[in-house]
């Protein structure tokens, strides 16, 4: 007896009940070489919770941070420095070491002036791209420059591009360095002019926010006084980034912000 002639969409069906299985394996085969290919570090990572930098800092008490980034130019620098003095703030300057080799003087001026040093890498690089060792000679060789120049070594770490994963961010903690990204983006490097400037690093701007600017941008030096009237108007108290954390125990919920955690008493410890 002949058997019946298959159609052409009971074929199809057929071929895509065995294919869909084989499929499905190839993508597990490789999926599974994807992370053996990313080394020991990144699988030990891969398999923990996502590490997050601080962002922000939940507190009331209307304090704030700015910071600057300082990787290539350092004309403007001593003018930042004279505008800050003339508004009695302190602040944070994230320095990178090759910047800091071609500008040593502004880094012991900085330090003089009583503002706080934070590591911004030693080349500038994308650090997510980074294994261990590279990383931590990212971290070590800035801060060695550092306390050549100061006697001091940083604790505050910005990776450069705000580029990072849990391996740089693990990596740098166990160091002892606080991983510091921002909350508000002046958006500077964009040269967009003065008054954009103004406007996206003080509108909205609330207690614990964290202000990226950059020592080289094209209109800082005009928008600076402003940006900084307009906050102290606004009853803003502008701090060190390491004067707006929290001491204690704490924690960094999933939008990085770093929060105070009331410390439990055990059961049987309880008044």
């Amino acid at each position: 007896m002949l058997k019946p002639v298959k159609t052409a969409v009971e074929s199809t069906k057929e071929r895509s009940k065995i294919a869909w299985p084989t499929t499905g394996a190839l993508l597990m085969l490789l999926a599974l070489c994807g992370v053996y290919a990313l080394g020991a570090d990144s699988m030990r990572v891969a398999a923990g919770k996502r590490e997050l930098p601080i962002y922000c800092v939940e507190r009331d008490d209307n304090k704030i941070a700015i910071s600057f980034d300082a990787a290539w130019g350092g004309d403007q620098t001593m003018e930042i420095l004279n505008i800050l003095d003339a508004y009695g703030v302190k602040t944070t300057f994230f320095l990178v070491d090759i910047w800091s080799e071609k500008f040593p003087e502004l880094v012991k001026e900085i330090d003089r002036r009583g503002h706080e040093i934070g590591n911004h890498s030693t080349s500038h690089p994308q650090m997510s791209k980074l294994g261990s060792q590279q990383i931590l000679d990212e971290l070590t060789k800035m801060d060695d420059r550092l306390e050549s120049l100061i006697g001091k070594r940083s604790k505050l770490f910005r990776p450069p591009y705000g580029d990072y994963n849990n391996l740089v961010v693990q990596t740098a903690r166990a160091r002892g360095y606080e991983v510091i990204q921002w909350s508000v983006d002046s958006l500077d490097w964009k040269n967009k002019g003065v008054e954009d400037l103004v406007s996206r690093a003080t509108k909205n701007v609330k207690s614990g926010d964290i202000i990226l600017f950059h020592n080289d941008s094209r209109y800082i030096l005009q928008a600076l006084p402003t940006v900084l009237e307009k906050l102290q108007k606004a009853g803003l108290e502008i701090v060190p980034i390491s004067e707006l954390l929290l001491d204690g125990h704490t924690q960094i919920d999933v939008q990085g912000r770093q929060k105070a955690v009331p410390e439990t008493v055990p059961e049987g410890e309880k008044p």
